[in-house]
């Protein structure tokens, strides 16, 4: 699985990281970091939780 940013919809509100704080991080100039694009299986539900938190819906996840 990958994760997908439309950065035309983020608008850096941080829910991604509150929700997957070991995959997404806000810096101090408010724009997305993605820290692990292709996160383990393990990680799904997480980043299952901030795909749905994202109020702007500018993440999804692709499955390769």
């Amino acid at each position: 699985m990958r994760i997908v940013v439309d950065r035309s919809k983020c608008t850096g509100l941080g829910m991604c990281e509150a929700e997957a704080p070991d995959l997404f991080e806000i810096d101090d100039e408010g724009t997305l970091e993605v820290l692990d694009e292709r996160p383990a299986e393990d990680q799904r539900a997480a980043l299952k939780a901030a795909v749905e938190a994202c109020p702007t819906e500018a993440l999804s996840i692709a499955e390769d």
